[in-house]
């Protein structure tokens, strides 16, 4: 596979001028403020279910989302463990679900709680779902998300989706089992673009690790990617032909580059450099403006697979480290 993008050296020094919109943090504070009564809503429900694991435990999760609306997910435990654990909280890539209760288990053989977030409306593609997206904004939109409700930052599907995204935060650290102290969020391209928004909204995590992530550079992605999704934004515009100013001025609110720049907790991205879905300047975009401790993993003849399992195990020292850090300081 040749390269698909610039070189390393450029990709390591790229900072675009990337504008933010106005009224960025205003948008996102009023977001996450707007439950019933102003208030954010609370009241995870977790059910345990019969997984067939003697190790692990499983339970269907149900969190209050964007609009008070429930979120599944899966939140997976050692099945013995002493003390608050720390928790690895996953977004996931575009299309996916949640998947079964069985499926995904290294965070928690690794003596770790992991929720796995539902994605709103997606699901159809490698792991079932289980959460509706009743919101689907005006017609018209190309097939897929990423013009789902583009006519405005407070119609857009992403706005609902960091939303749900913050909330399962918010749960895990008012679970009684959790240390607060203690949550990871991480994601694997949609997961890893979701990963860094909610590193710019929520204070006090302990880590984030974005793989390969999408949702960065809209403008840039959306004029050099030749494979799907960012070809949606594309396909919209070539049709629109009057709308790209006010399209990428919704985007620019769900940038993770924009929200890259807010983020205090240590990163531990990766990026692949011959990538053809989320091309590594794109990703660089937002890993250079990285406000917090960061690190980083170039997989250099990798595409969008990424690090896969051997990032895996990368991932897994890094988390030890973080949480045996925490656990003394």
């Amino acid at each position: 596979m040749p390269s698909v993008d610039l070189p390393l050296d450029d990709c390591l020094t790229y900072r675009p001028d990337l504008p933010e919109p106005d009224g960025f943090d205003a948008f996102w504070s009023d977001t996450l403020a707007a439950g019933p009564g102003g208030v954010a809503p609370t009241g995870a429900v977790f059910t345990e279910v019969a997984a067939g694991l003697p190790q692990v435990r499983v339970y269907d999760v149900s969190v209050p989302g964007h609009g008070g609306r429930p979120v599944r997910g899966w939140l997976r435990m050692p099945a013995r463990s002493e003390g608050p654990l720390g928790c690895v909280v996953e977004f996931l890539g575009y299309g996916r679900g949640r998947g079964l209760a069985h499926e995904n288990l290294l965070w928690a053989c690794a003596g770790y709680a992991h929720l796995v977030m539902d994605t709103r409306g997606q699901g159809w593609s490698a792991a079932v779902g289980a959460t509706d997206d009743t919101d689907a904004g005006a017609a018209g939109a190309i097939p897929g998300f990423l013009t789902r409700g583009i006519e405005s930052p407070q119609t857009y599907y992403y706005r609902r989706v960091v939303t749900d995204a913050v909330r399962c935060v918010e749960a895990m650290r008012e679970h009684p089992e959790i240390d607060p102290a203690r949550i990871v969020v991480t994601g694997i391209s949609q997961g890893g673009g979701i990963a860094l928004a909610v590193s710019g909204l929520v204070r006090g995590l302990a880590g984030v690790m974005p793989d390969v992530p999408f949702l960065c550079n809209f403008p840039r992605a959306a004029r050099i990617t030749a494979l799907p999704p960012y070809t949606e934004i594309a396909s919209y515009l070539s049709l629109h032909r009057d709308r790209a100013a006010s399209v990428f001025r919704t985007l620019s609110y769900f940038d993770g580059a924009h929200h890259a720049v807010r983020a205090t907790a240590p990163a531990l991205f990766s990026i692949a450099m011959m990538d053809e879905i989320c091309p590594p300047s794109t990703c660089f975009t937002a890993y250079n403006r990285y406000a917090g401790p960061k690190e980083l993993e170039v997989y250099g003849f990798n595409g969008h697979e990424g690090g896969a399992e051997h990032h895996r195990s990368r991932q897994l020292t890094w988390v030890r480290s973080l949480f045996d850090r925490s656990a003394t300081a």
